[in-house]
């Protein structure tokens, strides 16, 4: 791959939503991306544009002195003792109740993004690899929505030129032990399969469906390390309280009144101050992280299910020929045994696993009106190919 290439992969639009996944894709890639990034843009004020600490100081501190405890406990972490709690007079009691993760909130959340959009970018970065330019493909078909009739008849006849041409380029014209013995595992395993097999394009999509799934479960995972080791069964207690109670009370997850030790060395005598502060952003980051934790689970829940859903459409090869009959009955194009048998081969042998992908593509960004037009002129191309021609006449002379 060319370093252009690379640095395309991440340009702005690379980077923006395209029309070359479904809506399970971009729920990931672009309206997660988007919410964690205001998050941190929101957290990023409280903390740098007010005040997101302030410390009960004793009567003798100067305001430098109370500037300076201020600044070192929100450095430094602060810990949490209930108030009706005592406060250990051991230091690495106090030390195991530290709050470390306030000051990393926006970061956190920009890492976040960050690797909600890695999918996105390896399927931008490959799939032009495939020789179609599929985003392309689907803007053309879905502009084709609003233009003249015309119009649009000649762009689906271009469209269905240009595949068919893609379709006819990459197929295996020299057959040997290695060649058929992937042909044999593409029936089962596409990731092993290249261009030439028709799996290309598909096996790269349910990739990158699996780490859309890797990506968010171990979205858990990250947030559990960073907030202490609680967060995953965080979205049950805060039902639990609420089915308990009914009402919001403060939680010990995100406190509000912390306490605050530090040392001032005075010559070589070494005076430490225990203060009580409090965390006004912590008000906010509550309501965050609950938010964030439900939303994570509806993610994560539907890309599992999007990402079976696609396996289930890949591994079995009946679909493909319903998929494509379906659309053929309803425009009338089958007419009697012949044209079913000559469907099937359509379906498996012309379009493969690749050319059924790039329809269910163009349906889920246009509709079923387009993609009818545009399986039927494919539908035409294929028959009118010599070969294909040649096996109908025979067939017809055979049954007549």
């Amino acid at each position: 791959m060319s370093v252009s290439a690379l640095l395309g992969a991440f340009s702005y639009t690379k980077l923006t939503s395209s029309l070359d996944d479904d809506w399970v894709d971009r729920l990931n890639h672009l309206y997660t991306v988007v919410l964690l990034a205001v998050f941190a843009l929101f957290i990023s004020g409280g903390q740098y544009v007010g005040n997101p600490i302030e410390c009960w100081t004793p009567a003798h501190f100067t305001g430098a002195f109370t500037s300076y405890a201020k600044s070192y406990c929100w450095v430094k972490n602060t810990y949490y003792i209930p108030m009706d709690d005592t406060i250990p007079i051991e230091h690495h009691e106090r030390d195991s109740e530290e709050l470390t993760y306030y000051q990393w909130v926006p970061i956190i959340l920009l890492f976040m993004a960050f690797l909600f959009k890695v999918p996105a970018i390896v399927w931008r970065m490959f799939n032009g690899s495939s020789g179609l330019n599929l985003d392309k493909i689907v803007t053309m078909t879905n502009n084709t929505q609003v233009g003249e009739p015309s119009k649009r008849e000649e762009t689906i006849k271009f469209i269905a030129k240009y595949m068919d041409r893609w379709l006819e380029a990459h197929r295996q014209y020299s057959f040997n032990v290695l060649v058929r013995v992937r042909q044999r595992l593409s029936k089962v395993v596409c990731f092993l399969c290249a261009k030439r097999d028709g799996t290309f394009l598909t096996g790269l999509y349910i990739f990158v469906k699996l780490l859309y799934v890797v990506n968010v479960i171990c979205q858990f995972f990250i947030l559990n390390g960073f907030m202490g080791g609680w967060y995953n069964l965080y979205g049950f207690e805060v039902i639990s309280g609420l089915a308990n109670d009914m009402t919001w009370k403060e939680s010990p997850r995100f406190p509000k009144v912390t306490l605050c030790d530090f040392d001032i060395r005075q010559l070589q005598n070494i005076q430490r101050y225990t203060v009580q502060c409090v965390l006004p952003i912590n008000l906010f980051n509550e309501k965050i992280f609950i938010f964030l934790w439900f939303w994570f689970v509806l993610v994560a829940v539907l890309t599992v299910g999007n990402f079976l859903f696609w396996i289930w459409r890949a591994l079995f090869r009946v679909n493909r020929g319903r998929y494509v009959k379906k659309y053929l009955k309803l425009l009338d194009e089958l007419h009697g045994e012949e044209d079913k048998r000559f469907a099937r081969k359509f379906a498996d042998q012309y379009l493969r696993d690749d050319g059924i992908f790039v329809l269910r593509i163009v349906a889920k960004n246009s509709n079923d009106i387009l993609l009818s037009d545009l399986i039927k002129e494919l539908w035409k191309t294929y028959k009118d190919k010599p070969m294909i021609k040649k096996s109908m006449d025979e067939f017809n002379e055979t049954h007549a």
